[in-house]
């Protein structure tokens, strides 16, 4: 099978197309013919060799922790699934990925995909889509007719966190780019602040939680638009905890962990049309190399999908 693989950490030139061995399932595992697989920034990071500490992996690696297709075999203690089942979900950060035409996930990872999309679509799910659920509820703990603002809005993060807290009844305000202010209207937000124009730190006040995707002085400007007792959730490194104990806040960090009965919910709120899944563009994977140098680059709007089959 061809497989997109690395053999040492750098940048994108270091993505080749191997061929290589269809893996095997182990007892808990299922083997899954790759329909479609999508780019996050922790592929690149580990690409990069930015993630060696928190994704110890060895080398040569194969990317990509987002898939959609289809179970092929199953070990013998591998849940309810069944040969032919289409699948969704994210894949351990530590091992082979989905830049590849087959993979091996434990079953204990995966979910049945939304029935109402394609495999293009649902690769672009897991990993964004978890990461936005576990920051607002999780440890957001977002509730009904509260404000929350959302930084990136427009990112792959960011447009499902967007949908996700409407769907629950909150007041949404993202942050985004003017050519994504309408977007994001659209999709649900009650106000978007453009960064190149506006100062968000000096319109926003009384938010119950903000979702942090960008750290740095944006982390920092974020706990002066908190109201006391409120959370700023953010996928970074929590940099300003002593300033945020000082606002009277809360400020943590988290990694995104694969709970397929969130992926039960996700599923069901497209199925339901609440939410969809928002696609910049899709290649095939073995243009990962063009991918990886845009998703980079940071203004993606939702995600770059690299279609196997």
């Amino acid at each position: 099978m061809k497989a997109i693989r690395i053999h040492e950490f750098g940048g994108p030139d270091v993505l080749s197309i191997d061929e290589i061995p269809v893996p095997q399932p182990g007892k808990d595992e299922v083997l899954i013919r790759v329909h479609a697989t999508s780019v996050n920034p922790v592929d690149w990071k580990i690409r990069a060799g930015l993630r060696k500490e928190k994704f110890p992996s060895k080398l040569p690696l194969t990317l990509g922790w987002d898939v959609s297709g289809v179970i092929e075999e199953l070990g013998e203690k591998a849940g309810n699934f069944r040969k032919g089942d289409e699948v969704y979900g994210r894949p351990d950060p530590t091992k082979n990925g989905a830049y590849a035409e087959y993979i091996v996930v434990k079953a204990n990872l995966l979910a049945i995909k939304p029935i109402s999309i394609g495999h293009t679509e649902a690769a672009a799910v897991p990993l964004a889509g978890l990461t936005a659920w576990q920051g607002l509820f999780d440890k957001g703990l977002l509730k009904e007719g509260q404000k929350v603002l959302i930084h990136a809005a427009a990112g792959g993060v960011g447009t499902y966190a967007v949908q996700f807290a409407k769907s629950k009844g909150a007041y949404v305000i993202g942050t985004a780019s003017d050519q994504n202010i309408d977007f994001l209207k659209r999709l649900g937000a009650d106000e978007v602040i453009d960064y190149n124009m506006e100062n968000f730190e000096t319109v926003v006040s009384d938010v119950d939680l903000v979702l942090d995707t960008i750290g740095g002085d944006t982390q920092l400007k974020s706990i002066e638009v908190l109201k006391t007792g409120g959370r700023l959730i953010s996928t970074l490194a929590a940099d300003y905890v002593k300033e945020a104990k000082e606002k009277g806040v809360v400020l943590i960090n988290y990694m995104v962990q694969s709970v397929p009965d969130q992926l039960d919910e996700i599923a069901q709120l497209i199925d339901s049309g609440k939410v969809k899944p928002i696609i910049d563009q899709v290649l095939p994977f073995t243009d990962a190399r063009k991918a990886h140098i845009t998703n980079e680059e940071g203004h993606t709007r939702g995600k770059i999908v690299l279609q196997v089959i």
